[in-house]
């Protein structure tokens, strides 16, 4: 990493990763492989920002923990990228379970837990699928009933505006979203 951070991958441990590596690599790391309108790839750091938005829009009560759950939802992508959900099902189990370590390395890493609740992951889920269809429908060339078809309809009156940012402005905007909320989680305690 370019921290100088060296991550076994087979086995990640939570010392050996940093919040500006994981920043660096998901502000590169292109939702839909690039396949979208404008100058800018979108980012899943922005992506990861916006899912993090909705939550708090959606599951207003959230401890600032959800909240950071939800901006680190896609976090090993900086280091595995981002593949589809049908190829990650084609890669079978191994996959699964190689990205299932890191991910706990990373929650652990930042002050969560290892696995998150059921509940938690669901409503995180939900809020992936939303911006999912708004990315679809905004960036990715989708018609409103294609998005519908793959991701289900938002809320009634939820809308987000998906505008790709170039690479260091995404990077800036996941930095001090995660920031942001490490300082409001260590003041909930």
């Amino acid at each position: 990493m370019l921290s100088g951070r060296r991550l076994d991958l087979l086995d990640p441990s939570p010392f050996d990763i940093e919040i500006d590596d994981i920043a660096q690599g998901l502000a590169r790391v292109a939702r839909w492989n690039g396949q979208t309108m404008g100058d800018h790839a979108f980012s899943v750091a922005e992506h990861s920002v916006v899912v993090e938005d909705l939550c708090a829009r959606l599951n207003r009560d959230w401890p600032m923990k959800w909240r950071m759950a939800a901006l680190l939802h896609d976090a090993a992508e900086y280091v595995i990228g981002d593949m589809i959900s049908p190829f990650k099902a084609a890669l079978g189990l191994d996959y699964k379970a190689f990205e299932d370590r890191l991910e706990t390395a990373i929650q652990v890493r930042f002050g969560l837990p290892g696995k998150l609740p059921a509940p938690i992951k669901k409503a995180i889920k939900q809020a992936d699928r939303i911006c999912a269809y708004f990315e679809a429908t905004q960036i990715a060339g989708f018609a409103v009933d294609e998005a519908e078809n793959f991701f289900g309809a938002p809320p009634s009156g939820l809308h987000v505006k998906i505008e790709p940012l170039p690479v260091k402005q995404a990077q800036i905007l996941f930095l001090e979203r995660f920031h942001s909320l490490l300082s409001a989680m260590e003041s909930q305690g």
